[in-house]
C-alpha cells in the first residue's frame, strides 16, 4: 500500500513517515498544501494523512479540491484543532477519519489500517484467501496456521493483492502502489517477487492472468463444487 503524509512540521512528518514505513507501507511526504495537493492529485495513493494547518494552502481547501476533482482515496485528517466545529468542517470537506494532536502513533496506524480495509471492502483486520491469512495488525502471514516469513517487499505485494482479492491487478498498478516516488521502479521485479511468494506460501493462491496481471483467489481444491441440476 502506498500512502501520502502532508504535514508541515518536519519532525512530526518524519515521525509519522517512519511509523508508517515501519508498518510496511510505501510513503511519500509533502510539507505544504500546494505540494500535497499536487501529489494527491497526480499519484494513485491508497490513503492520505493530511494536516489542516498547512502553509501555502489550507488542508481543508486541499481536501475539497481533491474531492471536487474526483479523487476518492481515504483521507485521515491530522490536526491540533480539536473543536467539534473543525471536525465537522473536515468531514464535510470529504475526510474519512480524524485524529487530534497530540496523538499516539499506534492510533494513527490503527485508523489507517481501518481506512484501507474499508476502502477495499474488508471488515476484518485479518485477510484470508483459502489457507492463507494476512494479519494487518501484526504484519504477519500464515498458511494453515503456520507462520511464513516474508521480506518487506514480499509482504507489501501480498498485502496489496489480498486487499484486492478476486480482482485482476496489473503489473503497472502494483508498481504504482508498491513503491514510493523516489524508488527506481521496474515492473520486471514484480514477477520475481511473485515467484518468491509462491514458493514461500506453498499454495496456489496467486494466479497469473496472461497479458493482464495477477489474481488472488482460493486454490482450485478450496472452491465449492457447482450444484448439479436435479
Amino acid at each position: 500500500m502506498r500512502l501520502l503524509v502532508v504535514e508541515d512540521d518536519r519532525d512530526l512528518n518524519r515521525q509519522i513517515v517512519a511509523g508508517l514505513e515501519g508498518a510496511g507501507y510505501a510513503v511519500d511526504r509533502a510539507y505544504d498544501g500546494e505540494e500535497g495537493h499536487f501529489l494527491g492529485d497526480t499519484e494513485p495513493y491508497d490513503a492520505v494523512v493530511l494536516d489542516i494547518g498547512l502553509p501555502k494552502r489550507d488542508g481543508i481547501a486541499v481536501l475539497e479540491a481533491w474531492r471536487a476533482g474526483g479523487r476518492t482515496m481515504p483521507v485521515l485528517i491530522l490536526t491540533a484543532r480539536d473543536r467539534w466545529s473543525d471536525k465537522v468542517k473536515g468531514f464535510d470537506a470529504g475526510a474519512d477519519d480524524y485524529v487530534a494532536k497530540p496523538f499516539h502513533m499506534e492510533e494513527v496506524l490503527a485508523r489507517v489500517r481501518a481506512l484501507l480495509r474499508r476502502a477495499a471492502g474488508h471488515a476484518s483486520a485479518e485477510l484470508t484467501c483459502g489457507p492463507v491469512t494476512l494479519d494487518t495488525r501484526a504484519g504477519r502471514v500464515s498458511v494453515d496456521g503456520n507462520a511464513v516469513k516474508l521480506t518487506s517487499h514480499e509482504y507489501r505485494l501480498l498485502s496489496y493483492l489480498m486487499h484486492h482479492t478476486g480482482r485482476i491487478v496489473s503489473r503497472g498498478e502494483i508498481v504504482e502502489h508498491l513503491y514510493d516516488q523516489d524508488f527506481d521502479r521496474d515492473s520486471n521485479t514484480i514477477e520475481v517477487f511473485v515467484g518468491r511468494l509462491r514458493r514461500k506460501l506453498g499454495v496456489e493462491v496467486i494466479q497469473t492472468m496472461r497479458g493482464l496481471g495477477y489474481l488472488v483467489a482460493p486454490p482450485e481444491g478450496d472452491k465449492k463444487p457447482a450444484k448439479k441440476d436435479a
